[in-house]
């Protein structure tokens, strides 16, 4: 590879900002809610008319139900099967009819939409980043694009293409956003969702109180003991934030259920959490009563060894773009867990700069599309064999 090669192809990406913007508003005038499999579908098939167009392999990995995944491919030149992975989801927080509202607009150089930033814009640097890598002499190891589409309702099926598809690469870049002070994310949380289901006895509270036995009660004092294993210091948060139970005010609760979101550093804290949560669902409650815990989702978390290497990396990378970056960490969950937790070196938060995600406000720093497209592509044509 020489380096000739690297500056033809950065110089090309140099010349595509009009193009990334027009593809951006493309995708972002797709209504993609998670539960829309047409939408989050015709996302794909926009990118995947965009790769096949540039001559790069790109197929639908079929789903009946759930949005398909789409596999992007350009081969190695060692037959290498350990590849870098390009990740992103396709699907929005946005309910379907949200872009005939308020569709795809340029103020300044912010571009506004649902999923702009969260993470459409970063859809597009990767699809770009791929066509500027395919303009080169492959690479000594092949690179792949994976893309989802159910991250923002807890990745069950894009957990498994990832698990499937990433598994013993020698990296992986997920574009989620870059943070507002334009930082990657090297650190994140995991999190996971429980359903706590009690069953009691119902008993009318005036006449016969003592016969009853009080799911609702039962479920209180459980409660209390789920928000105890909250420890700031090290990171970890439980908080039940819906509960539901009881058939009328003047009877006793025969019945009640909570929902628990939990998050935390690393899977060894993990391993710690999700076990004291099954201990405290399994002890006593109220005589006549009895409590269950299933797990509903979950995102691993991403820890620091695993992105300190390629944190390095992007940022001499991008100190000869001419920009400065650091890690920065974040307390949400994203399915770079799901590959640092294989044991693959990752970075996430290396899409286009953006904010307010999840809003009506959501915007992406359009002048950051071309820096950070040129940064990731130097960034994987200087990992190691």
């Amino acid at each position: 590879m020489t380096a000739r090669n690297l500056e033809a192809a950065s110089a090309w990406l140099g010349e595509q900002r009009g193009a990334m913007q027009t593809a951006l508003a493309d995708l972002v005038d797709i209504d993609s809610n998670s539960y829309d499999k047409p939408g989050t579908d015709r996302v794909a098939d926009a990118m995947r008319g965009w790769l096949q167009a540039d001559d790069i392999e790109a197929e639908h990995l079929a789903d009946p139900a759930d949005g398909d995944v789409l596999i992007a491919r350009l081969p190695g030149l060692s037959g290498s099967e350990a590849p870098v992975v390009l990740m992103g989801h396709r699907d929005t927080v946005f309910p379907t009819g949200t872009v005939p509202q308020r569709p795809w607009r340029v103020e300044g150089d912010r571009g506004y939409g649902p999923g702009v930033a969260d993470m459409k814009s970063g859809l597009v640097l990767q699809c770009f980043v791929l066509m500027a890598l395919r303009r080169m002499a492959p690479l000594p190891f092949p690179v792949l694009g994976l893309f989802t589409a159910d991250e923002e309702i807890g990745s069950h099926r894009g957990r498994v293409a990832i698990e499937a598809y990433a598994r013993g690469a020698r990296a992986a870049f997920n574009a989620e956003p870059g943070r507002v002070t334009g930082n990657l994310v090297t650190s994140r949380k995991g999190g996971a969702n429980f359903l706590v289901q009690v069953s009691g006895r119902a008993a009318h509270a005036g006449m016969n109180h003592a016969d009853g036995a009080s799911a609702i009660e039962t479920l209180a004092r459980k409660i209390t003991s789920l928000h105890a294993l909250t420890d700031y210091d090290a990171g970890i948060t439980a908080n039940v934030g819906l509960i539901s139970g009881g058939m009328s005010s003047n009877t006793v609760a025969p019945s009640a259920e909570a929902k628990l979101d939990v998050r935390f550093r690393t899977l060894e804290q993990r391993e710690t959490l999700f076990a004291r949560i099954r201990e405290i669902v399994a002890e006593p409650g109220v005589p006549g009563s009895a409590a269950t815990v299933t797990q509903t989702s979950e995102f691993l978390p991403l820890e620091p060894k695993w992105s300190e290497e390629l944190l390095a990396r992007y940022q001499a990378s991008a100190a000869q773009i001419g920009f400065t970056v650091e890690g920065e960490f974040t307390g949400g969950c994203s399915d770079a867990g799901f590959t640092a937790s294989l044991g693959i070196p990752t970075l996430c938060g290396v899409g286009p700069v953006g904010g307010k995600a999840h809003t009506d406000n959501e915007y992406c720093c359009l002048e950051t599309l071309v820096p950070r497209a040129q940064a990731l592509l130097r960034t994987i044509v200087g990992l190691p064999d």
